[in-house]
């Protein structure tokens, strides 16, 4: 089935459409909300056939928000998580130089026929394509990902490739600026050629698109700022707002559990964050931590009175990771 190129916005009275995710193992509470300013720069960055950057501090949801587009527009998702060592080409192929060492050590030792030796060592049996490369052309990758004996990217949300891609690239910020250079170089060009291919891969089908989050630990290329849409995720300032902004999320998570604990969690975090804030200690607890403390006392207890008393229990360990930020014995 094919769905819209666009995100519906949310239903009248409400500032959120509710995605409901695959349950990974051993959580029972994938659920994210789109809000309204989330789905306008979706959809703007799909109807500029522009990457969208997405800032914010670590926990808010950036990671979770692109696979929840990929859910809402029915397309398949590929995630690839940047660290030090990635370099752009990681984002359209990698090549299994290791493994085809080792075969051809092997060959050797085993005096095979040079023939069958030049056949075993054939690149393209090594060469696995990078997310680009899914998102480009998932046909041909599929296909190169089979001669390579590899294995596609999952889709527990059910994604299907004929209405599109989603990529994410997260945390860009670990790379050098030579990986969001060389990525906009191949978005712009819309093809790349992977080592020992005659052919480059080309774009097919609807744009593919490119969701970037960062955390801020290194500045940005301005050339490459200004070729993406920019999203800033931040939490409520104000104190009413940002428990009420918990709250919600708290009951969309966990809806077995009582109003009470959620306010109680939400006061907790408020106080842990503006201590953190004050004494300058980073990161300062937030979303994620908010979600991790309700999901340890609801499966620590049932009752909303027990919930409230393990609240204080767990606590230390979830929103107050910091020396000198807890309980002493």
């Amino acid at each position: 089935m094919t769905l819209p190129l666009f995100i519906p916005l949310p239903e009248p009275g409400t500032d959120h459409r509710r995605v409901q995710l695959a349950t990974d193992p051993g959580l029972a509470d994938r659920v994210h909300l789109l809000r309204e300013r989330e789905i306008r720069a979706i959809n703007a960055a799909i109807a500029a056939g522009r990457p969208l950057l997405v800032r914010g501090e670590p926990g808010i949801g950036k990671s979770q928000l692109a696979r929840a587009a990929a859910k809402e527009l029915g397309r398949a998702f590929v995630k690839h998580v940047v660290d030090s060592h990635t370099e752009s080409r990681d984002l359209m192929w990698t090549f299994d130089a290791v493994k085809r060492l080792a075969e051809a050590q092997l060959a050797g030792a085993l005096h095979e026929a040079p023939d069958r030796v030049r056949e075993k060592l054939e690149v393209g049996r090594y060469l696995h394509p990078g997310p680009l490369w899914w998102a480009f052309h998932w046909t041909n990758a599929q296909e190169q990902c089979t001669k390579a004996q590899g294995a596609p990217p999952s889709q527990p949300d059910g994604g299907n490739a004929d209405n599109g891609c989603v990529m994410l690239l997260d945390e860009i910020d670990k790379a050098e600026s030579e990986v969001p250079n060389g990525l906009l170089e191949a978005l712009g060009a819309r093809e790349f050629t992977p080592v020992g291919c005659s052919a480059p891969v080309c774009a097919t089908g609807r744009p593919p698109l490119v969701v970037i989050t960062t955390n801020e630990e290194r500045v940005l290329p301005d050339a490459f700022l200004r070729r993406c849409l920019v999203l800033h995720l931040a939490l409520p300032a104000d104190e009413t707002a940002l428990k009420d902004f918990l709250m919600v999320r708290g009951a969309a998570h966990f809806p077995q559990i009582d109003e009470t604990v959620l306010r109680e969690a939400a006061n907790m975090l408020f106080s842990d964050r503006t201590d953190a804030i004050k004494r300058q200690i980073r990161p300062w607890p937030g979303q994620a931590e908010y979600l991790d403390l309700l999901r340890a006392v609801h499966g620590l207890a049932t009752e909303p009175k027990d919930q409230i008393d393990m609240l204080e229990a767990v606590r230390e360990y979830t929103l107050q990771k910091h020396a000198g930020s807890g309980s002493a014995d």
